[in-house]
């Protein structure tokens, strides 16, 4: 028998390495493509910024940041994840979305042999959140899918939401004219 011929073999699809930025939420690590990342920033340096908005529709969405033309909405990881609420010190600033994520700290960045495709127990959210599993260290880490912090149908929620606190802030400041 040769195994290196064996027809019930199944063929295994390349994995290409990949740089990623391991991260912590709630004492739990996850890694992100570190292209789908702008920067890094300290929640300190945003504290000024933040702009507080109400969406009980959107319990992981509690603030946004006006940069530029652009509106960044702020995702609490914890929230987001259904993990144990930290005090997060940093925030993500997503690139090609308008998300920023608030994340506890970062580990380090690395290279990954490639990402595994989920299994199958996976279902629901998860399957959204997660672009598969990679390996690395003896250990297991999900692999964050950055679409998934936020699907079309929230940014519109939260467009929406946006749209009236602007518009309650002008009446505000006409009133107090």
């Amino acid at each position: 028998m040769n195994l290196a011929h064996d027809s019930n073999a199944k063929p295994r699809r390349a994995r290409h390495p990949e740089r990623v930025i391991l991260f912590y939420i709630s004492n739990q690590m996850f890694a992100i493509a570190a292209e789908a990342i702008q920067e890094i920033r300290s929640t300190d340096s945003l504290a000024g910024a933040a702009i507080e908005i109400e969406n009980p529709e959107l319990l992981k969405v509690r603030h946004l940041i006006e940069r530029g033309r652009h509106t960044y909405y702020v995702v609490n990881g914890c929230v987001h994840f259904g993990l144990r609420v930290t005090r997060p010190a940093l925030v993500m600033v997503l690139r090609q979305f308008r998300a920023v994520v608030l994340v506890d700290r970062i580990d380090r960045m690395a290279e990954i042999p490639g990402v595994y495709p989920l299994p199958a127990a996976f279902g629901g959210d998860e399957r959204r959140w997660y672009r598969g599993l990679a390996y690395l260290d003896d250990t297991v880490i999900p692999v964050i899918d950055p679409a998934g912090f936020l699907r079309a149908d929230e940014f519109q929620r939260l467009d929406y939401a946006t749209k009236s606190v602007a518009a309650h802030r002008e009446l505000e400041g006409a009133v107090q004219a």
